[in-house]
């Protein structure tokens, strides 16, 4: 219960074409100011508040506050600008991604420009929408639905949840949509003085910066979407794609596995010890080696395995969890089950929930189990080794039950920038599939530009040399890659030399326990 409560509070994912209500008007162009103060993470570093209307379609909704911050340019002679930070998640925090941007960009961005940042409406410092500790905790469990009761179940409970969140968090639960953070972020460029603004926007934090380019094309000096977010699917293609990836991201485990003797299964039949763990595991016979008396099921192995995927020196560790997992494994009913967890003093405790974002930029619609259950079936042929991924089945659970309208529903691109979009993507990425990517600059047309890495993990930039460098010349000089440009793999062995970007533990699963299941934050 506690691990599907985790997905509940960190997660992100897209789909259906939907007709777009992009008819919003653009902010009222003032130089709201903000009271700037050293951030207490960083001095070096500025930390504010700007206050936007509750609902942009409304302004005399009332305000909300979000916070943003500020690392001015290094060279102030050379600024070009600045450079706006779009964190995942949906719940990463663009704050926090400048507060550390000494550690994961360039100098020479660091030089050029002002690095800036807000947290999304409904996160972080911005509003976030909470709920109620002791609701969360009466989650129907694992989103594996099994018949139509559980089914029932999980729409009952999502319907409570919403309500109980609502009344905790206000008018705004209704407006935590990421085409209402992109009206923000204008307003915080308006607030900055900027008449356009360039962007670096991560896993789900490229769904922002899709909304702010279609919404303010005019505004737009460069827009970067590194590991993108397709917002154009159905819940069937979208979880057929995603689960693509997750069997891609096996497929590419085992093939290391198979040609390097770190991995404890080389010379073995991989694929034949994993499936042998996971019937194991539906028999209730594997345990946490370092809790024996606690089960472990497939669905958290399969998480566990999943995110390992966000990069490949996860892959040795991968190897010695299979080793232990299967070693742990006892007979059915060898060991005593644990009590139903209940939550701690949670009379009127309340926990972050910044998923909600997700439900009101995808509609996910299920009918009933019957159809659940034909989407499930779906999944295991595309993946005979994962049977699913967690980040197609999860966020479909999470947002069973979702009201119509929504304010973001999916739709094709239409941009029309002045300097064409970049969009960058691993060949082997479980979460941004590279589907995606191909989809998304499709959509753009010559409004965009893809470079593909011939690698893996999840977020490109500070991958390798390539990657950072093609990335930081588009953001620096406006240098569009050339079509059908490509940066090769590092080798896994090597990417703890020229990996060690922060970066990318930054946009890594965050879940408790074995699971792997949080969506790039």
């Amino acid at each position: 219960m506690r691990r599907f409560a985790a997905l509940l509070i960190g997660l992100a994912v897209p789909l259906s074409a939907v007709a777009p209500s992009m008819a919003s008007t653009a902010p009222v162009e003032t130089k709201a100011d903000i009271a700037w103060s050293p951030c207490p993470e960083n001095p070096a570093v500025d930390c504010g508040t700007l206050a936007v209307p509750v609902d942009w379609n409304n302004p005399q909704s009332g305000t909300i506050t979000i916070g943003v911050a500020r690392r001015k340019a290094a060279d102030p002679a050379a600024r070009i600008g600045a450079l706006v930070l779009g964190a995942g998640g949906p719940g990463g925090s663009g704050v926090n991604l400048v507060i550390g941007s000494h550690q994961r960009f360039s100098p020479e961005l660091l030089r050029r420009f002002d690095i800036v940042g807000l947290d999304a409406r409904g996160t972080n410092r911005s509003n976030p929408v909470v709920c109620s500790a002791s609701v969360l905790a009466e989650s129907p469990g694992s989103p594996l639905i099994k018949n139509q009761a559980e089914f029932d179940a999980m729409v009952a409970f999502n319907e409570k949840l919403r309500a109980d969140c609502r009344a905790r968090t206000g008018p705004v639960f209704d407006h935590v949509d990421s085409l209402s953070t992109a009206k923000d972020l204008d307003a915080f460029r308006a607030a900055l003085g900027e008449q356009k603004i360039s962007y670096w926007g991560g896993s789900y934090g490229t769904l922002l910066g899709q909304n702010y380019a279609e919404t303010f094309p005019g505004r737009v000096r460069a827009m970067m979407l590194d590991s993108t977010m397709d917002h154009s699917l159905g819940t069937a293609a979208f979880m057929a794609t995603e689960t693509w990836g997750a069997q891609d991201g096996f497929n590419e485990f085992a093939a290391w596995c198979k040609r390097d003797t770190a991995c404890l299964q080389n010379g073995k039949d991989l694929r034949a010890i994993w499936r042998d763990l996971l019937a194991k595991a539906d028999r209730g016979e594997v345990v946490d080696p370092s809790r024996p008396d606690v089960p472990v099921t497939a669905f958290e192995i399969i998480g566990k395995a999943f995110g390992s995927f966000y990069d490949p020196r996860n892959w040795p560790f991968l190897s010695q969890t299979i080793d232990e997992l299967s070693r742990s494994a006892v007979k059915a009913g060898t060991f005593a089950k644990p009590a139903a967890e209940k939550a701690a003093n949670t009379q009127e405790n309340v926990v972050r929930v910044p998923s909600r974002i997700l439900c009101l930029d995808y509609r996910l619609p299920v009918r009933d189990f019957a159809e659940w259950n034909a989407l499930m079936r779906s999944q295991a042929k595309i993946a005979p080794d994962m049977r699913y991924s967690t980040l197609a089945i999860g966020p479909v659970a999470l947002c069973l039950g979702q009201p119509d309208p929504i304010p973001n529903p999916q739709h094709r691109l239409k941009v029309r920038t002045q300097t064409p979009v970049m969009v960058a993507n691993s060949l082997h990425d479980p979460a941004t599939v590279y589907p995606w990517a191909l989809s998304t600059t499709a959509q753009l047309g010559r409004s965009g530009r893809l470079l593909s890495y011939e690698g893996w993990g999840h977020i490109v930039y500070g991958r390798s040399a390539c990657t950072t460098s093609a990335i930081d010349d588009y953001i620096l000089n406006l240098t569009v890659p050339r079509p059908g440009a490509t940066c090769p793999a590092v080798p896994p062995a090597q990417a703890k030399t020229l990996g060690g970007n922060p970066l990318h533990e930054d946009f890594a699963p965050k879940a408790p326990g074995l699971p792997g299941w949080g969506f790039p934050s």
